[in-house]
């Protein structure tokens, strides 16, 4: 959008203005179709920056520049202004950079992405060479670096798999592995006896309740036999 503001400003430059419409139709196109299937805090944070850069800033950009007298100064600051984002934006894959080198894997690297970027760099430096607007070339040197670093990454670390953690036995552990394994089986050990000891003394008392109601009901089937014995006819006689 700032590109389209300076192409506008700028005279005869109807390239520019064709080609960052075209681009503004097709960024408005993505950005609805993530604020469609995004989760909900990412359409949050989506709509803050929206509103914050493409609404805030563009305005307070085009209505303070546009207050300018001079065309040639207002074209300059505009210019300029667009060298910093547009040096932002190249700045961007350095992220990418990052997680590349520190995890030697490009699973998180589109190749064909960065291969267009650089392309893209390419032209429209020699574009602004040509047409002597360093306002275009320049900031385009910094995306055709970039764009070369991260073809050349990708070309080291294609081929590099990710690290599968190794399987120890339980004899070949490092230390702390083992004595880990070693705490959690002193552990289930005293567990299982304390539960064994308890089962055993549940047992115990349990068998000792059954034999005391036995002795009782033997002694209680004693008495009852003694006092018929004495009661009857036969014992009296």
């Amino acid at each position: 959008m700032l590109m389209f503001y300076y192409a506008y400003i700028k005279e005869n430059a109807y390239l520019l203005l064709g080609i960052n419409s075209f681009g503004s139709i097709i960024e408005t196109i993505y950005l609805i179709v993530y604020m469609i299937y995004a989760p909900s805090n990412s359409r949050i944070f989506t709509a803050k920056l929206l509103v914050l850069f493409n609404f805030l800033a563009y305005g307070v950009i085009v209505g303070v520049t546009y207050q300018i007298p001079n065309p040639l100064l207002r074209l300059k600051v505009v210019g300029w202004i667009n060298v910093i984002f547009s040096v932002c934006v190249f700045a961007a894959p350095l992220s990418i950079l990052r997680l590349v080198i520190r995890t030697k894997s490009v699973e998180y690297m589109s190749f064909p992405l960065s291969f267009c970027l650089t392309i893209c760099a390419v032209m429209w430096f020699f574009y602004g060479l040509l047409i002597k607007d360093l306002f275009v070339a320049a900031p385009n040197i910094l995306g055709f670096t970039f764009g070369m670093a991260q073809m050349i990454l990708f070309l080291v670390y294609k081929n590099t798999k990710r690290p599968i953690l190794p399987e120890f036995k339980l004899n070949e552990m490092p230390n702390r592995v083992a004595a880990a394994d070693d705490e959690i089986i002193v552990a289930c050990e005293s567990t299982t006896q304390t539960g064994l000891k308890t089962g055993e003394g549940e047992n115990k008392t349990s068998c000792e309740a059954d034999d005391d109601h036995e002795n009782q009901s033997q002694t209680t089937e004693t008495s009852a036999i003694t006092h018929d014995i004495e009661t009857s006819p036969e014992s009296i006689v």
